[in-house]
C-alpha cells in the first residue's frame, strides 16, 4: 500500500483496510491537535485511491472493512466519493463496512440526499470529533465551528441514518471551564443521539498551542479526581436513547462502558469506584501510554 505520512484512525478500524482518500486535515488548526501538522491538506485523485484499492486486494484475501483515511475524506465531492464506493463494492465485494473521517463543515456542507446517496453506496459509518459542546470551548481550541453547526452536523448524519460515531476529551476546558466542559458537551450530545460515543482523556503533547499554554500557565491542567469529577457531571446528565459508550481510550484514567442511557448507573458506579481508586492523584501510572 502507498502512504504518505503518520495515519491515524479510530480504534474501532484496528482491522480494517485504509487508504488515504484525502492527505491530512481540511481544518488542522486546532490547538490541542498534533496530528497531520506535517501536511499540506489535499484531495487525491480518484484515479489514485482507485489504484491504491487494487494494491489492496493484492494484498489481502479478505477485506471486511475499509476505512477512507485521512482526516475529512467526507470534504470530498459527492460525485467522486460515490465513484470509489462503487469501486469498492466491485473490487471488494465481501466489504461490509466503509468509515471515513468527517468535520462538522464537510457534513454541512452536503445535502441530507447527498448524504443518503452516500449511505445507500455503502457508506457504514462516519466518525465526528466534537471535543467540547461549549462555544467558548470551541472558540478557544479553533474549532472552527460553534455547538449549534456541530448540533446540526451531527442531525443530518442521523437524518440520513448513517451509524454517527462521535468523539469529546475530557479536560478540555481545563480546570476553570471544567463544569462547563461537562454541562455543556451533555447538551450538544443529547440533541444529536449518536450511535457511539468515545471519551478521551486531554493529552498535551509538544508543538502545539495548547501545550505552550499549560507551559505558560495560560491552562491549568485537571487533576485525574477532577477529570473523572467533570465525566460524572456528564455522564449523568445524558439522556441518550441506545448509544454505545466508552471511555476505555490509552488516555483514560479509568476505564469505563456502557450502552447509554441502560447502562447509565453502571457507568456513574465505574466513576464512583474510580475516584475511590489508590493512588488516583499520581495519576500517569493509570494511563496506558
Amino acid at each position: 500500500m502507498r502512504y504518505e505520512g503518520t495515519l491515524y484512525r479510530p480504534p474501532s478500524e484496528a482491522y480494517s483496510l485504509i487508504v488515504q482518500a484525502t492527505i491530512g486535515c481540511s481544518q488542522n488548526r486546532c490547538t490541542f491537535c498534533s496530528m497531520y501538522k506535517e501536511k499540506d491538506f489535499r484531495i487525491r485523485k480518484t484515479r489514485d485511491i482507485v489504484e491504491d484499492l487494487i494494491l489492496g486486494r493484492q494484498e489481502y484475501r479478505k477485506v471486511e472493512k475499509i476505512f477512507l483515511a485521512d482526516g475529512d475524506a467526507l470534504i470530498i465531492k459527492t460525485e467522486e466519493l460515490l465513484k470509489i464506493l462503487e469501486k469498492i463494492k466491485t473490487i471488494f465485494p465481501e466489504c461490509k463496512r466503509v468509515g471515513i473521517y468527517a468535520s462538522p463543515k464537510s457534513i454541512l456542507g452536503k445535502s441530507t440526499g447527498e448524504l443518503i446517496e452516500l449511505r445507500k453506496s455503502g457508506l457504514g459509518i462516519v466518525y465526528m470529533g466534537v471535543e467540547s459542546g461549549s462555544d467558548l470551548i470551541l472558540e478557544k481550541i479553533k474549532k472552527g465551528v460553534n455547538s449549534s453547526e456541530m448540533i446540526a452536523a451531527g442531525k443530518k448524519i442521523k437524518e440520513a441514518e448513517i451509524p454517527l460515531s462521535i468523539t469529546l476529551i475530557s479536560g478540555l476546558g481545563g480546570k476553570e471551564y471544567s463544569m462547563e466542559h461537562g454541562v455543556e458537551s451533555a447538551r450538544v450530545v443529547n440533541e444529536m443521539n449518536p450511535d457511539y460515543i468515545g471519551l478521551l482523556t486531554l493529552l498535551v503533547e509538544e508543538g502545539t498551542e495548547l501545550y505552550d499554554d499549560v507551559w505558560n500557565e495560560r491552562f491549568k491542567l485537571l487533576t485525574p479526581k477532577e477529570v473523572l469529577l467533570e465525566t460524572r457531571e456528564f455522564v449523568q446528565r445524558l439522556n441518550l436513547d441506545n448509544c454505545i459508550f466508552r471511555s476505555n481510550h490509552a488516555s483514560n484514567y479509568v476505564a469505563l462502558g456502557g450502552t447509554l442511557n441502560k447502562d447509565k448507573n453502571l457507568i456513574l458506579e465505574q466513576i464512583k469506584e474510580g475516584l475511590k481508586m489508590e493512588g488516583l492523584e499520581e495519576g500517569e501510572i493509570f494511563r496506558r501510554l
